[in-house]
């Protein structure tokens, strides 16, 4: 058959595969989704070094915030769940390639210890500004899943699946327990379900306690035989199962009844009722929370099966190197916000000042527009290296090492 001849769904396959990104290994759809929500989490952290308000109070905040900045950081609320998800459909499909309980069982242990080391020794100094304290975050988050992987991947699926479900449906049960309430076991219960300080009186704290990252984790290695099924298939199930969940999201919310640990409440104007409404809990995140995050995420994943064209491509390149992107984007990031501060006037050491002061002085201002400004440039900045490090890991298969980049 002539070229010319062929159309539709087969040339499109033919296409991609001229790609020279294409991995016949790898589901596109689910490269598209980690790089859509690595795009957006660069935005959120952008706003953490750009935003003058960042410094000053939390975009939650209903008392001090607005519509634009809630929102900026209202939809980069998806990034974390849905990239620990990923984590877990990966490691399923993992097992599945490589065959071997065992194998798969190390590999998860290695790479869960591995973003934790990461997340103490590169991470740590950006959100502490140096001052050696070590702040446990995302790395530690979804390395926590991993290692918990690693034991609950000799199960059956199916009790995976149970696991993370029950988890998710449960943790907020424990939210009458408090590390202040507990003495010397405190900081071991902020390690697991309420941010809080370090053990041992190590100097930082936790950000994101692992029980429910690692229910996430769960349910995504539960939920990874559909990934094995045709795309018909499966997206039928993802509508139903993101639509479901953002059901019970508005069901569970309307009705105050559980799920969150802060209720809604009718504000000044239906503006703000609406932010009320959504504004659920990240730490740790809430059954709310990560149904409405997850149901998102499921009901985005069938349409970007459909993105074609650079914006496809872009994302697969982000998706492909999230952990190379993840570490650029801060360092990158950071390195710009402190040039555009000294380059207003402002002194190393005015700056370190500013997080023990509560924020930057009255005058300082970096908004939200530039925040936005420095997203894009970082993300375009990034897209050619990533782009080269993808290929890279595509075509060099006998470094073993790479899988942990």
């Amino acid at each position: 058959m002539a070229t010319g001849a062929v159309s539709g769904p087969r040339q499109a396959r033919i296409s991609e595969a001229r790609n020279p990104l294409y991995d016949e290994h790898r589901l596109p759809e689910i490269d598209r989704l980690r790089g859509l929500v690595m795009v957006l989490m660069a935005l959120d952290h952008m706003r953490d070094f750009f935003d003058a308000d960042a410094m000053r109070f939390s975009p939650t905040n209903l008392d001090h915030t607005y519509p634009f900045l809630f929102f900026t950081r209202f939809i980069t609320h998806f990034c974390a769940p849905t990239f620990t998800l990923l984590a877990g459909v990966g490691a399923y499909l993992y097992g599945v390639k490589v065959k071997d309980p065992a194998a798969l069982s190390r590999f998860l242990a290695a790479r869960g210890l591995w973003l934790i080391f990461l997340d103490v020794v590169v991470i740590s100094p950006i959100w502490s500004m140096g001052s050696g304290h070590i702040e446990l975050g995302t790395l530690w988050a979804i390395g926590c899943g991993l290692a918990a992987l690693a034991a609950l991947s000799r199960l059956s699926q199916r009790t995976v699946l149970f696991v993370g479900v029950s988890i998710i449906l449960g943790h907020n049960l424990l939210d009458g327990v408090h590390a202040a309430d507990l003495g010397d076991l405190g900081p071991w219960w902020s390690l697991l379900h309420e941010p809080g300080k370090l053990p041992l009186d190590t100097p930082g704290g936790v950000i994101y306690p692992a029980l429910p990252w690692i229910g996430v984790a769960a349910l995504g290695f539960g939920i990874g035989p559909l990934f094995l099924e045709l795309a018909k298939t499966r997206d039928r199930a993802l509508y139903i199962a993101g639509g479901g969940a953002l059901m019970l999201f508005v069901l569970l919310r309307y009705s105050n009844l559980y799920g969150d640990p802060h209720p809604w409440s009718v504000q000044r104007d239906a503006t703000f009722t609406l932010l009320s409404f959504l504004n659920v809990t990240k730490y740790p995140p809430s059954l709310l929370y990560l149904l409405v995050t997850l149901g998102g995420a499921a009901l985005a994943l069938p349409a970007l099966e459909r993105a074609k064209g650079w914006i496809g491509t872009a994302l697969t390149v982000f998706g492909r190197t999230p952990l190379f992107f993840y570490v650029l984007h801060l360092y990158l990031g950071v390195a710009a916000a402190l040039a555009f501060v000294v380059g207003q006037g402002y002194s190393l050491t005015e700056i370190a000042g500013w997080a023990k002061a509560g924020g930057p002085p009255p005058d300082f201002g970096s908004g939200l527009v530039a925040a936005y400004m420095a997203w894009m440039l970082i993300v375009l900045a990034l897209y050619p290296l990533c782009r080269w490090f993808a290929e890279v890991k595509r075509q060099r298969r006998d470094l073993w090492w790479l899988a942990y980049l």
